[in-house]
């Protein structure tokens, strides 16, 4: 039963869906539905909709989808997803770059390169939002999101606004300290003097070494289990002879093993059995417990 189908909500701007399909907006293209699902248009929309939201209500956040699994059952709560009033990008002073959290990493990289701003090329490497680098510590080919941030805002479950400084942050890897209800909002990022040409050219060639060793144009949702300390997941998956292994409709990519991919006819319970399948035999191979990455939401 929708436990939302009847919530009584304050007039809104944005999109309000009850028993909407989630399946659309990850990367893997399955799963079930979620009670509700909000698009607000800005950051006052957003408020008034968590204001109104009982805090009993589970909530959870999408942004591009490369990251997520949401289980074949469905969500039993409100997703939100971020809106356009979300997505702006603006060059600000000293080498400064404010992005809303809805905006895709890519964009974000490709704005600092062209005002001739260094430091940002590695979120051309993150196949995901702002919002997701800054609860994730997101990361590729050398850099963090820890090493420009400067400051974040965000709403928590109130819909009170807050700020945090990078200390309050409280990065570490793939994992940042703030509180799992604050919605982020906006970041603004320090880079340096760059030369365009050079920073597009870098850029260039972390796409092209996505392209040559992940399975960037099928339906996956990105690097699977976290790096464990002083090893490589990618590794030890490969080492427990996991290239290619298939459940159901859900395989180990063979191009990349910490990369899982749905195929056709897949479901999320196959994803997940396999992603579990392979944390059992690297842990009997290895004696080390992967841990997920994927974000995993929803009942099977």
């Amino acid at each position: 039963m929708n436990r939302l189908a009847h919530l009584p909500l304050p007039r809104l701007k944005g999109e309000v869906a009850r028993d909407a399909s989630l399946a659309l907006y990850s990367w893997f293209r399955v799963g079930g539905k979620a009670d509700l699902l909000f698009k607000p248009e800005d950051e006052a929309d957003l408020a008034a909709f968590l204001i109104a939201l009982p805090s009993d209500i589970p909530l959870f956040i999408i942004g591009l989808g490369s990251n997520l699994l949401v289980r074949d059952g469905g969500f039993r709560g409100a997703a939100v997803k971020l809106g356009r009033g979300f997505q702006s990008i603006s060059v600000e002073q000293d080498y400064t770059i404010r992005a809303g959290a809805g905006a895709a990493d890519v964009k974000v990289a490709r704005m600092a390169a062209e005002a001739g701003i260094a430091g940002l090329a590695f979120l051309r490497g993150i196949p995901g939002t702002i919002g997701g680098a800054l609860r994730m510590n997101g990361g590729a080919y050398g850099g963090e999101t820890r090493d420009v941030l400067i400051s974040a805002r965000g709403l928590d479950r109130a819909g009170r606004v807050h700020a945090f400084d990078q200390a309050k942050m409280g990065f570490s890897y793939r994992h940042c300290a703030v509180a799992e209800d604050v919605i982020f909002t906006e970041a603004l990022f320090q880079g340096r003097p760059g030369d365009s040409s050079a920073i597009l050219e870098e850029m260039n060639a972390i796409t092209e070494a996505r392209s040559a060793t992940q399975p960037v144009n099928t339906r996956t949702g990105g690097s699977t289990f976290r790096n464990p300390d002083g090893a490589k997941a990618w590794e030890l998956v490969d080492r427990a002879g996991l290239r290619g292994f298939r459940i159901g409709g859900a395989e180990v990519s063979p191009l990349h093993t910490n990369f899982l991919v749905a195929h056709e006819g897949a479901t999320a319970a196959d994803i997940e059995a396999l992603g579990e399948e392979i944390r059992r035999r690297v842990f009997e191979q290895s004696g080390i417990q992967l841990e997920w990455e994927i974000k995993r939401v929803g009942e099977p």
